[in-house]
């Protein structure tokens, strides 16, 4: 039996999941606030382009929040994470006494969609796959990752389990007690990919020019997870255990080139956040990804200097400070100073 959905945010990973949605037989309606790429869904469909350049494109709905339907069932959540709070607001007078919002998101998000729409309607997900939206109507499709759903409670529902399967039409997706746990660990390797914004090289080359600065970021952030007692879990070729502090150095380091080698056979060699900045010319989400990751901290009494390094420099970067490498030789000193090297 096919389901319906309402995608909000139409772009890397709201219109990848929508497309194989759609693909599979479910009803979607992508709505996204950008005109031209609502149009280019309209006039010739969704269009998934691959690593080899051929084109797949599938028919489905598609329009701006001002002709949304009013009532509101099965919403993927897809947007930016400084878009979340309006974007849930807006949902929230919309959404069916049954539906749910399932953030499918970077960072943590869920707590804003909880104070919009209410936690019993808000659905953890964590997700990492490799699009970019290149063209209005347009995504550029790098293949299977990882996704994980589960309640916000650590269950897993009726309602997890049928996303989950409908959710496997995109590729592997599992129901988890521990979302949480895959949502740090992607925060872990998503400070790293911030970081290597600051050039213009490929992410997997600017991590084994700086690995002190990759092991020193993602346990700045896994010791914040560990004070909430969140355990980290492994995804795709990112080894989260790897990055514990007692983790033996040969191990870290092993894991590490074994995560750049993997990197390297991945089409999509930059990640979306340097895309903004480079190439779309607009403000990152990682303000709003790793704002909350510092609250926790200070909360805690953790100190997160290259955390913070990396939100400044990003800061920066939006503002035309120039992408070279020695950014990358300021943030690794910022760490250092801190104490925080490997």
């Amino acid at each position: 039996m096919s389901g319906s959905y309402t995608v909000v945010g139409g772009g890397a990973i709201g219109g990848t999941l929508a497309f194989h949605l759609a693909r599979a037989g479910h009803q979607v309606q992508v709505v996204d606030t950008d005109a031209a790429h609502v149009a280019a869904i309209r006039r010739r469909g969704l269009v998934i382009r691959g690593a080899d350049g051929t084109e797949r494109s599938v028919p489905l709905a598609a329009c701006g929040p001002d002709e949304a339907p009013a009532s509101l069932g099965a919403v993927i959540l897809a947007v930016k994470a400084h878009a979340t709070t309006s974007a849930a607001r807006w949902i929230a007078p919309r959404l069916a006494a049954d539906g749910y919002v399932a953030s499918l998101q970077n960072g943590l998000c869920e707590p804003e969609i909880a104070a919009a729409v209410g936690a019993s309607r808000t659905v953890s997900a964590f997700v990492n796959l490799f699009a970019d939206l290149v063209e209005p109507g347009v995504i550029a499709d790098g293949g299977p990752g990882a996704l994980v759903v589960g309640e916000l409670d650590g269950t897993v529902s009726p309602r997890v389990r049928a996303l989950v399967a409908d959710l496997q039409a995109w590729g592997p997706a599992v129901a988890s007690e521990n979302v949480a746990g895959f949502l740090w660990s992607k925060l872990a390797y998503g400070v790293v990919g911030a970081a290597g914004a600051a050039v213009d090289d490929p992410i997997f080359d600017t991590i084994e020019a700086f690995p002190d600065l990759t092991i020193a970021l993602a346990r700045e952030v896994y010791a914040v997870a560990a004070a909430q007692g969140i355990a980290p879990e492994p995804f795709d070729a990112w080894e989260a255990d790897a990055f514990l502090p007692d983790a033996p150095p040969e191990r870290t380091r092993a894991a590490l080139a074994k995560f750049c080698a993997w990197l390297r056979t991945q089409p999509k060699t930059r990640t979306g956040i340097w895309r903004d900045i480079a190439v779309r010319h607009r403000p990152t989400e990682v303000p709003a990804q790793y704002g909350p990751v510092l609250q926790v901290a200070a909360e805690h009494g953790i100190a997160c200097p290259g955390i913070a390094a990396v939100l400044a420099m990003i800061g920066e970067l939006e503002r035309g400070r120039e992408r070279h490498r020695d950014n990358l030789v300021e943030l690794d000193e910022a760490i250092c100073k801190g104490g925080n090297g490997s």
